[in-house]
């Protein structure tokens, strides 16, 4: 059930909604509940996935992005994809940071970025930063 809840947590702080997946990780590391390769597993694939859902909404995107309800102007939009576009899909390892992330894994769907390269990229990205976050909590607890 642990890693079930953990997954979830994460696949929720990788969509649009707030959620610490971080703070979850390190008390279970911390508090030795679950196996490291399965909290870091279920974590990962979580958020992996929920990153994922934002990329096909960003593949969606553009057919709505001239609606008055549309919550991002044209501007914001075309910012955006100037944005990602001169730092290319490699940005993509970000894609884990804190309010730049999300929506970074939106405008790759917009920009149609390969999927292939999308989930190599972000998997790399989660991957490596839910590891740091289990190497530092158990120096907590060392």
């Amino acid at each position: 059930m642990i890693y079930l809840s953990l997954f979830g947590l994460a696949f929720i702080a990788a969509t649009l909604l707030p959620a610490s997946s971080e703070l979850a990780l390190s008390g279970l590391v911390v508090k030795q509940q679950g196996e490291l390769v399965w909290l870091w597993l279920a974590a990962t694939t979580g958020n992996l996935l929920g990153s994922c859902v934002n990329y096909y909404l960003g593949w969606f995107i553009a057919k709505w992005r001239n609606k008055r309800w549309f919550p991002v102007s044209q501007q914001q939009y075309d910012k955006a994809c100037g944005l990602f576009n001169r730092y290319g899909k490699f940005s993509l390892l970000f894609a884990w940071l804190p309010i730049v992330g999300d929506p970074l894994t939106v405008v790759a769907g917009s920009l149609r970025t390969s999927f292939g390269w999308f989930f190599v990229l972000v998997a790399l990205g989660k991957g490596a930063r839910y590891a740091l976050v289990i190497y530092l909590a158990l120096q907590v607890i060392s």
